[in-house]
Formats: C-alpha cells, structure tokens, sequence
C-alpha cells in the first residue's frame, strides 16, 4: 500500500489529464483558482486533478471521479478573468477521501498501482504493443503532423504504460471514454483499448478523405472557397447535422425588435438586403454579419431604471469611503440637481399627458356630434413628441482630478450604485489613435466599433456609469487625436448623435453619465477640459489613512489571505509606522501593498505551524514582517544655522520639506546654483538674489558680501526640482547668509517673490503643511493670498500649527531670522531704531 498523501483537487470539465502528458488549462471558477494558489505554495507544487462526472458550474465531492492523475504546475499566468496553467501529468492516483477546505476541495489520496504484464517477453504483448506504435504514428501522418514530429515522440517514449497514455491524451475521444483509459490500471488491457481508439480514429480521416475526394470530382475546377465550404456541407450531412440557416431568420427577428432611428433602420435594412443576396460563399458575408450582430446587440432603447435618493446616496457614499468630505459634497449637490431636473420633467410630462387626454375626449365628442366617424386625429398631434428626448436630465460631466490611489475610481462605482445604474470603465491611458474612440471604418480588416460604443454594448443599457480613466494621458500620433474625438462625447450639445465610423449611423449619447479621471490636469487640453467639471480629490492625512486601513483595508487583505475571523491584531503604533516609514504616497495602494504583504506573512506562520492563539504585529515586530524601513521623510532641523531654511515642496505623492543652504565664499560676486534645479527655480534664486542686492542696507549686508560668491544648493541633488514656491526659502537662505544672522529652524515656508519682495500665492498648500507637520514643523509661513485654502485642512491639522500669512519678503525676514522685527516697512534687530534703518519697500531704491 502507497503512501498517503493530501491535496489540494482541480475538478476538470471535460478533460482528462493523464499520467506523462503536459497540458494547459484555463481556471476561473473561484474554488479552482483557490486550490491553484493552494498548489503554489506548496514545495513541490503538486495538485490532483480528478475529471467531474458532469459539467456542472458547481462541484462538490459526489460529482467527481476518485481516479485521477497527480500533477505538477509547471507555469501560472495570471488574468483579469482567472489564470491559465500548464500541468505535467505525473502518475495515477485514489482520492480516498474529499472534504472542502477554505474554498477548495481537499482529497487524501494514494498512488493507484499500475498491473504490468505478467512476461515483457510474450510474443503477443509484443506484437501488441508495435501495433499501438505503429497505428499512433500512422494516424499522426494522417493528422498532417511532420515525420520528424511523430519520430521524435515515438523514440522519447519506450515504456509501454507510459506510451498508452501519451497516445491517449492527444486522441479525440468524449471525456468518459477518457476517463475509462484513466482508471484502466492493466497496461495490457490499455494498450488493446487505446488501439481501438486509434484505429477508429483512423478510420474518420479516411473517411474525410473519401469525402474531400468525392466533392472535388464533383465541382471541378470552382475556387478554393466554395470547395472549403462544399466539404464543410458534406461533413454535416454525414454526420446529420441540421443545417443553421435559420440563423439569419433569428437576426431578422431581433433587428426587428429594435427601436431604431430612421437613419439607422434604413441602414440595418440596406446591409441585411445585401447579406440576403449575397449568399454565404461571398467573402463580406461575415463582415455584414458582425456588423448586424453588432446593432443588434447594442441598446437602442434599453434603460436601466434609475432611483435618486440623496438619503440612500449619501449612506452609500460614507460606508464605501472614509474622509473626502468635500468630493461627497459636490457628488451629492450634483446628483441633488439630477433628482429635482427630473422631478420637474416628470410632471411636465404628466401635464402634457393630460393636456393630450383632454383634446382626444375633445375630439371624440366632436366626432360623435357630427357623425364623422372616420374623421382623424388633430394634424397637431401626429407632431407631439412621444419619447423620452425630452426628459434627459443634462448635467455637467465630472472630471475627477488627484493623485493615484485617492479614491476617484471607487467613488465613480459608488455613484453607479447610489444611482442603481449600470458601471462601465474604460482606461485611455497611452491611447493614440481616434479609432480607440470613434472606432473603425468597415471597410478595413478586421474593422470594430470604438471603446464607447463597446462599452455600451458591454453594459446592455444606454444610461450606464461611464468612467473614462486617466484622461490625461492620451497620446497623439499620425492615427490622430484621441482627446479631439472626445470632445463629440462629452459635449451635452452634441452627444446625443454621435457617429462611430463602424456604426455609421447615429448613437444617442446624452442619458450616458460621463465621470473622467485625470493625475495631472495641466495635461488635459484646454477644449476638452473646458467640457468637464473638475472636483479634486486630495491627499489623505496619516490620521486619515490609519481609520481607512482600520474600516477597510485590513478586513479586505485578511479576508483575501484566508485571515478573516482569526484573532490577528495590529495596533495603532505598527500601522502608523507602516503608514510612515514603509510607504510615500497621498492616497493608500501602496499601504494596502503592505498590509497585504504582513498578511500573507501571518499566514504562511499559522499553515506552517509557528504561530498560534492571538497574533498581534505591534511596532517592534514591524519590520519582521516587512524589513527595514524603506521610506525616509526629512525631519526638522535639531538647531537654527546661517544660511540654512526650511521650505516646503508638493510631489504627486504628497508634500514634504526641503532645506536650501547657501553659502558665501571668495570669489567675484557671482550665483551659483547646484542641486538639479529647473529653470524656474533657478529664476527664483536669481529674483532672490536681486532682492537682496537692491536692499543691502534694509538687510544688514555689507558691501564687501557682494564681492563674494555665493553657492546656493537644494539637496537630494539626484531628484530633478522645479517650481517658483521655493522663493521665500531662497531668499531667506541668501539674507541669513550675507548678513550673518541664523534662521530658525522650527519654522517652514513657501510662496513665490517678485523683484520688488511680494510675495505671490502658490499651489498645493494642503499636502505641503501636512508634509511640514509630518516633519515635526508647527510654524508655518504662506502667502496672504493663500489664506483661503486653509479651509481644506481637518480640524486636527488647523489646531496643530500655527499660520503666518505674509505679503511681502520683510515679514517672512522679521519671522525666520533671529531677533528679528518688521515695523513701518523695515526689518529691525534688537533695539534698533526704525529711523537709523533703511526701508524695504514694495519698490526699488534709488
């Protein structure tokens, strides 16, 4: 008796995989993907693979065949829809006993013992087994495979069991005759029955033959195409097909079923004119077919019932997403305005109803009075409008705009549902040709509608969720333009008859809700933006991004990784340093990475037998899990220095805080700028450096400085950096440098200056501040002009710092240099006197 074994099942439709046979399969069942992954993480990645009795979306133990073969994975790849695999088929084997584990069934199972014959050297296996060799490689002639081919399988393979098997996973028999081989253990009895598959194998391409024969005597000398088609005839005949022209009758029926437009039923009955008379022998027949499958199949005048209500929204709104506070408002007052548009049209629509009720009571009377019984309706009437054209709630289309992983895709979804309307997503992202959008012209090959027109189609309805992904990334090339193609899509005014060159015709547009998503508005041209609406979505705080892996990402990822329900912990301190230390972004993918990648560390201990009880992952256990720290954020200087200031950059990942250090040296009174600035950085410095010049006196800088040179740089000199916010940092630096005076450390800066020292408003300030107070800085200068934004800060940020608006360079001096002032336009040390000190005013000295 074999040794036991447990593993992981792969129920098989109609498929028998046997021992020494390589073969790839496609798996999208969840139980099957789960027992895969089950296999992988095994050693030796082995599975049991046992064929179902029927084939059945479901399976269970009592559906499955308990012989088998036991099989190696070979290779994986991964899809949107499941994977594919490639099995080595390795030996036979019993599943004594099947139970359902996490998902997937499980089976104890042992090698099956194969019966050899009692004499290798009987004269009649012998002849038996050369009959099989010979006829296996007589039928691979006949099935056109190479004679190098068929040699080389025939010497790879002498053990007789092992050839039977080979031979019977490639030959075309029905599952259940298979699965029979399978569980033949006598290779003796095998090989007589895999000769008699083969030989009856043979004897249909003989067949086949006699049939090719036979209609090429018939029809002569006809072109290769009907030929083809003439054998296809004969194989049905002789196997008693019935004949599929009903076929087209059934696409009549649906085409006549359609709502359709009067451009577009005269196209539909044009084209089905010609595949009538045509006939299937033409080479456009499949080509008109497509295309009238294509109408048939899209929504003419299919609406998914829509419900509006800003109640339910909302709830679906906070339980799908923590924080956006403001991106929820504006999706609520956006769909507020839907539900009140479409409250209006619907009892204008009633009161014309009525209105048209009253002159049919109208008419009727007249009618009977003056006996005109055949009198017809009021030529007004026949104009009425009758549809829904009227009643499309318009609205503006929404283009989402924030950095990656913030949430504006689920949000779009969430809207879906709220809405109880259809999703549909589409990503545009390194999308160049127009035909992506407008689709292609039929008289190319292998021509198909465009990605709306598939979408919708996708959908099954005309009033679906509409995401256009990452617009602000389309490309141009000599295919043309995709970003004007969408200019037709998202006009209110115009969707409503778009033309998608495949169609030909015109596809109403305008009940489709529009929601674009873009990183980088200033990538979108200016036409298509000036079409869409924009609601910004911000970075998220630590706070933030700590509640949403606690309400969602934790559950999600101990739920993927067959955690759900185990008492697995992770306090507050190891999430904030996961939060801080292991990830830099503004939204929370790649937390969700990491919480992922602890979670399958869990895991692996509790299957191998590690861990047990409570497991909870606290900070000093942290990089067990995840390694060092990979993420190093700069932190708050420990003490004030000459010419050292802190400023505050925005990256798309987040903000952060920048230390500009400059220095003077011997030289001939020239700027040196290192650190890979960008042109409008180095401008900025220049402006600076100006400034300072022009108002040596105000600022204490001795004439003897301006003969030296000064060296300005912003480390991480491997990281390109650009922007005019650093303007203040600059200059600071420059100042506290020329004229000897230290600058504080605990404070940070940003804003842009002018020649004259005002200080002009910037972007991005919300990610900034929460950069500098992740650094430990509280003390913050902005522009003046600024002030507004700060209403997008939390309560819990706005009571940690404090704010310094400023309106020119003097007030930024006064607050970062050390016993500093600013009174009456001048910058005052100590106890200086305001008359003995030069003014800084908003223009140059003379």
């Amino acid at each position: 008796m074999s040794e036991r074994m447990t593993l992981p099942v792969l129920p098989l439709r109609e498929l028998v995989l046997f021992p020494g046979v390589t073969t790839p399969i496609g798996a999208g069942r969840p139980g099957t993907v789960r027992a895969i992954e089950a296999a992988l993480a095994s050693p030796d990645k082995l599975i049991l693979t046992l064929c179902q009795r029927e084939n059945t979306e479901q399976v269970n133990s009592d559906g499955l065949y308990t012989i088998g073969t036991i099989a190696k994975i070979a290779q994986v790849q991964r899809g949107l829809t499941g994977m594919q695999v490639l099995l080595n088929g390795d030996r036979r084997a019993i599943a004594i006993h099947l139970t359902e584990r996490d998902g997937f069934l499980e089976a104890i199972a042992r090698d099956a013992e194969e019966m050899p014959p009692l004499n290798t050297e009987d004269p009649a296996f012998i002849g038996l087994y050369r009959e099989v060799r010979q006829r296996a490689a007589e039928l691979g002639h006949k099935s056109g495979l190479p004679e190098e081919v068929v040699q080389q399988v025939l010497s790879n393979t002498s053990d007789p069991g092992r050839f039977a098997d080979l031979v019977a996973g490639y030959i075309d028999v029905p599952a259940i005759q298979r699965q029979s081989l399978l569980e033949t253990l006598s290779v003796e009895e095998r090989l007589r029955r895999v000769l008699v598959h083969v030989q009856r194998q043979i004897s249909v391409l003989d067949a086949q033959e006699e049939i090719k024969t036979q209609v090429q005597e018939e029809l002569g000398e006809r072109q290769r195409e009907m030929v083809l088609r003439e054998q296809l005839k004969q194989i049905r005949r002789e196997l008693g097909e019935e004949d599929e022209g009903d076929e087209l009758d059934e696409l009549k029926t649906k085409l006549a079923a359609l709502e359709l437009t009067v451009d577009a039923r005269k196209e539909v009955d044009r084209e089905l004119g010609r595949l009538e008379r045509i006939g299937r022998e033409s080479m456009e027949t499949q080509v008109i077919r497509n295309y009238l499958e294509t109408v048939a199949e899209l929504p003419w005048n299919v609406r998914s019932e829509e419900h509006l209500d800003l109640k339910t929204a909302s709830d679906i709104l906070e339980t799908d997403h923590y924080a956006l506070g403001d991106v929820k408002d504006r999706v609520l007052e956006f769909l507020a305005v839907r539900q009140l548009k479409q409250a209006e049209e619907r009892a204008a629509r009633a009161e014309r109803e009525a209105s048209e009720k009253q002159v049919d009571d109208a008419t009727e009377a007249d009618t009977t009075m003056t006996g005109e019984f055949e009198r017809p309706k009021l030529a007004s009437r026949a104009s009425a409008p009758t549809g829904n054209a009227d009643d499309k709630a318009k609205g503006p289309i929404l283009l989402f705009i924030g950095p990656p992983g913030v949430g504006k895709t689920s949000v779009a979804k969430s809207i879906a549902r709220s809405m109880g309307r259809k999703y549909v997503r589409i990503s545009l992202g390194g999308a160049r040709d127009e035909a992506d959008i407008r689709g292609h012209r039929r008289t190319y090959v292998g021509a198909m509608p465009g990605r709306i027109i598939q979408g919708l189609k996708q959908a099954g309805t005309k009033n679906p969720v509409f995401l256009l992904d990452e617009v602000d990334k389309l490309g141009v090339s000599f295919q043309g333009d995709p970003a004007s193609a969408l200019l037709e899509v998202l006009d209110p005014a115009q969707n409503d008859s778009f033309v998608d060159h495949y169609l030909g015709v015109p596809f109403d547009l305008s009940e489709v809700l529009f929601i674009c998503t873009a990183n980088f508005v200033q990538n979108i041209p200016g036409p298509l933006l000036d079409r869409m609406e924009s609601v910004e979505f911000s970075g998220y705080t630590e706070g933030e991004k700590r509640i949403i892996a606690q309400k969602y990402l934790i559950p999600r990822q101990f739920e993927e990784n067959g955690l759900k329900g185990r008492p697995i912990t992770i306090a507050d301190e190891a999430l904030a340093d996961i939060i801080s230390e292991y990830t830099r972004e503004s939204g929370v993918r790649q937390l969700e990475r990491e919480i992922g990648k602890v979670a399958r560390k869990v895991a692996r201990k509790l299957a191998a037998g590690e861990a047990s009880g409570v497991i909870e992952v606290s900070k000093e256990t942290v990089d067990e899990f995840l390694g060092r720290a990979r993420v190093h954020p700069e932190k708050m200087a420990r003490e004030d220095q000459v010419g050292v200031s802190t400023g505050m950059f925005y990256t798309p990942v987040g903000g952060d805080i920048m230390f500009v250090e400059a220095s003077t040296m011997r030289g001939k009174g020239e700027l040196v700028l290192t650190g890979q600035l960008g042109d409008v950085m180095k401008e900025s410095a220049r402006a600076a450096w100006t400034y300072a010049r022009s108002h040596a006196a105000g600022l204490r800088i001795a004439d003897e400085m301006f003969d030296r040179d000064v060296h300005i740089h912003v480390p991480a000199g491997a990281i390109p950096k650009d922007g005019p916010s650093a303007g203040v940092t600059m200059a600071t630096a420059i100042v506290s440098a020329m004229s000897g005076r230290s600058a504080r450390h605990d404070i940070a800066m940003t804003g842009e200056i002018t020649l004259r020292g005002r200080v002009l408003p910037i972007g991005g300030l919300k990610e900034k501040i929460l950069g500098a107070v992740r650094a430990g800085i509280h003390q913050i200068i902005i522009p003046k002009d600024n002030e507004a934004d700060l209403s997008d800060l939390t309560e819990e940020i706005r009571k940690k710092v404090t704010i310094h608006p400023v309106t020119e360079l003097g007030e930024v001096l006064a607050l970062t240099l050390r016993g500093a002032s600013f009174k009456e336009g001048r910058l005052l040390f100590g106890d200086d006197n305001p008359r003995d000190v030069a003014p800084l005013s908003l223009s140059f000295p003379h």
